[in-house]
């Protein structure tokens, strides 16, 4: 039991200072130049692979600890049958924007919530919300752009989360769901049952439960690496001015062509931030920019491939679309209001 605690312990000091040790790792003993293409994608490669590795171990274990002592079926069942007025909806979305996760880092909460049994439309919107809006994203919109933008963005994020989670709750998806995912749910369930009937005590769980959260981490470690390493190319070779260069004002179709453009981009939306501003100064209007942004945080290359792992294709394919028409739709939308 105490080496299980050191463990877990020694994975939040990781964590918290996992961007200055990855950082020496990159700059200092590996020598690279901070400012190059090579040093900037080395240093993202590293960085998010262990961060979403160490978020998708701790996550994966929470939801064990909480199918252990807590019947999922009743939380299913209460979510599912009760009329709580798209309450849970928006619960999800706005806990999505208060956690500071990109894309990919959001992915780990996503199976975590699968796993615990709750209901397909309200974890989507929690994906959607997750990489659009956070707390920095928001601070930084509110000192360049001002309340109003700022509201709008924030807003607009939790909505779309709020909508998006409904309608792809309605369409009872979870037959695309991967066989990997519907066996992870499986065992959870007769995991539970089974410590329940025998009333196993919480230290004789654990070790199961963290073998359990490390299995998922080596089932989805090659998925993670593919989808870091396309997102590490993209956030240091993808040069940001051939994208301002299309998003020109006078065409109607800017804004598509601004969320098809971003889709090979990686960011969070507090590293976004920043190149909007470029955007804006260079003339680009204010309501494509946000588009650009929200396509850059909310539909990527890496976070297709990381979801391949829980979902089928048919599904990415429907939860990507339904995220792209929203973004366009909101892109029009933003450019009469702001």
């Amino acid at each position: 039991m105490v080496a299980v605690f050191t463990v877990l312990l020694a994975l939040v000091v990781l964590y918290y200072f996992l961007e200055q040790i990855i950082g020496a790792f990159t700059f200092d003993f590996l020598g690279l130049n901070p400012g190059s293409h090579l040093g900037t994608s080395v240093n993202f490669f590293f960085y998010d692979t262990i961060k979403i590795l160490i978020l998708l171990f701790v996550i994966s274990s929470l939801m064990g600890v909480v199918n252990a002592y807590f019947p999922i079926d009743r939380l299913r069942n209460y979510l599912t049958s009760r009329k709580l007025y798209g309450l849970q909806y928006f619960f999800a979305s706005f806990f999505g924007a208060i956690t500071p996760f990109c894309s990919c880092s959001s992915i780990p909460l996503f199976i975590g919530f699968v796993k615990g049994g709750i209901p397909l439309g309200v974890t989507f919107a929690f994906l959607i919300t997750s990489p659009l809006v956070n707390e920095v994203a928001v601070a930084m919109f509110l000192g360049l752009f001002g309340l109003k933008a700022t509201l709008v963005y924030a807003g607009s994020g939790i909505l779309m989360g709020m909508i998006g989670g409904y309608l792809l709750g309605k369409f009872k998806l979870e037959r695309y769901l991967s066989d990997w995912v519907k066996q992870i749910q499986a065992d959870s369930e007769q995991e539970s049952e089974v410590w329940c009937g025998e009333k196993t005590s919480f230290g004789d769980r654990l070790p199961y439960i963290l073998k359990d959260g490390w299995g998922i981490v080596r089932k989805v470690l090659v998925y993670v690496l593919i989808g870091i390493a396309i997102g590490a190319a993209m956030h240091g070779y993808v040069p940001e001015n051939f994208f301002a260069q299309h998003l020109s004002a006078d065409k109607w179709y800017a804004i598509p062509l601004t969320v098809v453009l971003a889709v090979p981009m990686y960011a969070n939306a507090a590293g976004i931030v920043p190149v909007i501003q470029v955007f804006v100064a260079k003339g680009v209007p204010l309501g494509t920019a946000i588009a650009f942004m929200m396509a850059v945080v909310g539909l990527s290359l890496p976070e297709a491939t990381l979801l391949k792992k829980v979902m089928t294709w048919k599904l990415i394919g429907i939860f990507f679309g339904t995220i792209t028409v929203f973004i366009i739709i909101l892109g029009y939308l933003f450019n009469i209001i702001l």
